[in-house]
């Protein structure tokens, strides 16, 4: 699946492909690419019995309609209040995921067949000049520039915690028993944090957006050499899901690239 749409110096193209992996009875990952709006989306559903795959969906749509409705006015952020020190388009970023956070929670908390279920979710804006990304979980966005590819999100997860405080070593994390505990997402709380970047857009840049089915599956230098390798970005996306299987495919595996391209 692919779209493009062009801006004030480049075109940005997108690929994005999701699959179940070779695990799991089911795919509870969701991911948007964009079409009147200038978002893309991937969010990796949690709950199981079918409610994460719920939650990510809600995620995805709720993010959606939401900048659908904020096009052309300002002043629509309900439920929460603008903040005047960012950007319209950070706000309405960061916004429709606190909304979607909260259409998820309250679902979980009146559905008996929801309870516990959550998503992370990763969202970027594509502007003339830079891209925004929105980040909740694990789910990842990395960039490809001139060769080397950069991990732009931080998790939020136990493992990433542990690190961060300096706790594991290297080999400890490689073995860590807990590395899909998530201590943020959306759905687990009335409110959530978002974590909210900017980068500046060169052209032949690659955005890569994926759950952590892909990057759990494939290193660091595994994706860069696809992504260096491929040219045709619906291949690459292709590559990088027969990949992530051929290494088990423990989990579902979702991933969307966007490439700064000439006019």
């Amino acid at each position: 699946m692919s779209t493009s749409y062009p801006m004030r110096s480049v075109r940005v193209r997108f690929s994005g492909e999701t699959n179940i992996g070779l695990k799991r009875a089911h795919n509870e990952d969701s991911f948007l690419l964009p079409d009147e709006e200038r978002v893309a989306l991937v969010a990796d559903g949690m709950g199981g019995h079918a409610s994460g795959e719920v939650a990510s969906k809600m995620a995805v749509d709720t993010v959606a309609e939401h900048f659908k409705a904020t096009t052309d006015d300002g002043e629509i952020t309900w439920p929460y209040k603008l903040d005047h020190s960012d950007r319209y388009e950070a706000n309405r970023l960061i916004n429709g995921i606190k909304l979607a956070n909260l259409k998820i929670y309250d679902r979980a908390q009146k559905d008996e067949g929801c309870h516990g279920m959550g998503t992370t979710i990763v969202a970027t804006m594509f502007l003339d000049d830079k891209v925004l990304i929105g980040h909740v979980g694990d789910s990842r966005v990395y960039r490809f520039r001139d060769g080397q590819l950069v991990q732009l999100t931080e998790d939020h997860s136990l493992l990433n915690d542990y690190i961060k405080m300096k706790r594991l070593s290297s080999d400890e994390a490689g073995k860590f028993p807990h590395k899909n505990v998530i201590v943020r997402a959306l759905g687990m709380k009335e409110s959530v944090q978002v974590d909210l970047l900017s980068d500046p857009l060169r052209l032949g840049d690659v955005y890569l957006m994926c759950s952590d089915g892909l990057s759990g599956m494939i290193d660091d230098a595994g994706i860069g050499y696809i992504l260096q390798d491929e040219n045709d970005l619906d291949a690459a996306c292709e590559r990088l899901i027969q990949t992530a299987n051929r290494n088990g495919g423990v989990d579902n595996i979702t991933c969307v690239l966007a490439r700064m391209e000439p006019l």
